[in-house]
Order: C-alpha cells, then sequence, then structure tokens
C-alpha cells in the first residue's frame, strides 16, 4: 500500500536559503538566509532561550538543540530513542515540554499498523524513556499527534483513519487524562470533503495538525491536505467558532481553500502561491514549549517551519527539505460553508504565510 508510506527522512542535507527565506521579525537577525534540513515534518519549540527540533532518521528519533531557528541544520544530532522493538516506520515526531518533562510524541507501524507513541525526559536530547503507546479510541491507525492545552483542558489531536482501511484520512480530537490516555471518545473535526482538498487522493488526506490561538484566544488547527506524495500540498486552517466546543465539527469553520500552497486553482481567494517551493506542508509553529497559549499577538511576523520541494526540482518524498518561513495572524477573514448545520459563515482571524 504505497500510498500510506510517509517516506523516510532524507539523510542530513543543507540547502542554502538567502533568496528564500525572509528577516524574521521575531527571531534573530542570523535566521534571515538559513540554511536547513534534509527531510519532512519538522516540529521545533523554544525553551530557555535554546530552540529544540524532534526529527525521524535513522530508524528513530533524533533531537537538536541551538541558538538560533537557523543554527538547527548544523547543531549535533542527539539520537534519543531507536526503534529497537520492531515496531515500524517511525514518522513525525512532535516535540513539546510539558509538566517538567520534554515529550515527543510519534507514529510507528507498517501498513494499518500505525499507532501514535511517546517517549520523555527531564533532559532535550538524552535520557528518554521507553516507548509508551497512546491510548487513542478506538484504537485505529492514528498519525501525526499533538497535544495542547486549551479552555483548561489538555487535548490530542491526530490523522487517523475511520475504520480499518485507507479510505480517507480524517482529523480526530480527544481529551487527554495522562501524557498517554485519553479519555471519552474521538470526534471527527475535518474530512478532506472540500473539491479544493480532493485534487490529489487515492487515500483523501487532511493530515499534520498544528494547533495554536489567534489574538482573540480562538482556536486553530492549521493541517495539510491533498498527497504529500504531490505537489498540491498545501496547508490550510480550521478556526472553532468563538465559545465552540473542540468536540462538536460543526462549530468548526474551515479555510476556502489552501493558505499556503503553490497550486493556484486550490488557493483560497486573496492568498498567493509560493515563488520558490512546491508543495509547502506539516508545518510547526515554533512555540515557547510548545504550548498554545504562548501565540504570538495580532500584527506581527511570527517563526514557523515547513517542509517542500524547491522550485525546479523533480516533486518526491526525497527531495522535501526542512524550511524557515514566518506567518502573520490576518483580520477579517470569513470562512464559508453551505448545507450544513448551524450558522454558514464566521469571521475571524485567518493566516497568511510568507516563504
Amino acid at each position: 500500500m504505497p500510498r500510506i508510506r510517509r517516506g523516510g527522512v532524507a539523510a542530513l542535507a543543507l540547502v542554502g536559503l538567502l533568496a528564500l527565506v525572509p528577516a524574521l521579525t521575531t527571531a534573530t537577525a542570523a535566521d534571515a538566509g538559513a540554511t536547513t534540513l534534509g527531510g519532512a515534518d519538522p516540529s521545533v519549540i523554544k525553551v530557555n532561550g535554546l530552540y529544540v527540533s524532534a526529527k525521524s532518521v535513522d530508524g528513530g528519533i533524533a533531537v537538536r538543540t541551538a541558538s538560533t531557528l537557523a543554527g538547527i541544520a548544523t547543531a549535533a544530532k542527539h539520537q534519543v530513542w531507536k526503534d529497537t522493538g520492531g515496531l515500524g516506520e517511525v514518522w513525525a515526531p512532535e516535540i513539546v515540554y510539558y509538566d517538567g518533562r520534554y515529550r515527543i510524541y510519534f507514529s510507528a507501524g507498517t501498513s494499518a499498523a500505525h499507532r501514535m507513541y511517546h517517549i520523555s525526559s527531564t533532559s532535550a536530547d538524552s535520557g528518554y524513556s521507553a516507548a509508551t503507546k497512546v491510548a487513542l479510541p478506538n484504537d485505529k491507525w492514528a498519525i501525526d499527534g499533538a497535544p495542547f492545552t486549551f479552555a483548561g483542558q489538555r487535548w490530542f489531536v491526530w490523522s487517523g483513519w475511520s475504520g480499518d482501511t485507507n479510505v480517507e484520512q480524517n482529523l480526530y480530537i480527544a481529551k487527554m487524562s495522562s501524557p498517554t490516555t485519553t479519555t471519552g471518545a474521538r470526534y471527527i473535526i475535518s474530512q478532506p470533503r472540500e473539491a479544493w482538498e480532493r485534487v490529489v487522493g487515492n487515500p483523501y488526506i487532511n493530515e499534520g495538525p498544528e494547533p495554536i490561538l489567534d489574538p482573540n484566544g480562538q482556536l486553530h488547527i492549521v493541517y495539510s491536505a491533498n498527497g504529500s506524495w504531490s505537489s498540491k500540498y498545501c496547508l490550510a486552517d480550521l478556526r472553532l467558532r468563538a465559545g465552540g466546543d473542540p468536540t462538536y465539527v460543526w462549530d468548526w469553520y474551515k479555510s476556502n481553500g489552501c493558505l499556503f500552497g503553490s497550486y493556484a486553482p486550490d488557493m483560497m481567494s486573496g492568498w498567493d502561491t509560493t515563488l520558490y517551493v512546491d508543495g509547502p506542508g506539516h508545518n510547526t509553529f515554533v512555540l515557547e514549549r510548545g504550548d498554545i497559549a504562548t501565540s504570538p499577538p495580532s500584527g506581527n511576523r511570527f517563526p514557523m517551519m515547513y517542509h517542500a520541494v524547491a522550485k525546479g526540482t523533480p516533486y518526491s518524498w526525497s527531495n522535501r527539505y526542512w524550511y524557515i518561513g514566518s506567518a502573520v495572524w490576518w483580520g477579517n477573514v470569513t470562512y464559508r460553508r453551505a448545507n450544513v448545520p448551524g450558522a454558514t459563515s464566521d469571521t475571524g482571524f485567518g493566516l497568511k504565510f510568507f516563504e
């Protein structure tokens, strides 16, 4: 089933971004014109002035720490976990710092066996625990999980299958009662049912969910749509209405197209395509401790990273790189939907992304 393989992370590689990366207003000047890593699915947080990344590599997970975002590319690689138990392919580690510990959530498995796992340590680059399976409701195929706190509750959001076959990847959310245990049911918050999400299929894809709070305190889940094996891969946005219930799908409003992508017909009206990369997707917002409560305010460009393929290069998993970009909150953005319960439109903050 080649379509569900996310591609192993490429060997460490560097690419110059002098023409690609603008100065990041909330990062250091050294981050402008930075170099970056070969591979996919970046995850970077900031802790006590250091940038800390997690990356799938060499059959396990490696952590790098640096004093600048750009410095991650040349920082020493510390292998913190190895798949000695034969779990299978290791995908998309997500690092956070919570309750005094660095915690890395990742997917491992083969074919339909992919599930979410967790390791933790008091140190960024050593001393991690053995992998523990995250107990998700229904115990179905699951990848790209990310924990966060919202409205006083710890949550977990991930991409998964409804059943046991690879028809489509939906986004699910569940409450957490511990770092490795959810409580109650799982709830669908997004399915790839819009025409612009179905340009590339078999299966249709919603994946790579990344939570963030806007200046109004509303919850957003930025996610990747369309197949990662295509240059039509892109970032889109889910916005929870003010006062909405995260477990109620109709309280979520979806952007009417891609907000960051290279395929013009899929872009939301008023959003431009990328100039220098193809198929940007699976981003990370570089937040303090990975905590959405530290999400940046309105008006300030803030750093993020994403993976993409340089324009002029054949699009393939092996040609993906981590790129430094930035984002800004964009006010008075209306998301509309039709033939569904409740209000058919919602206006609030959206996101503009910059290479």
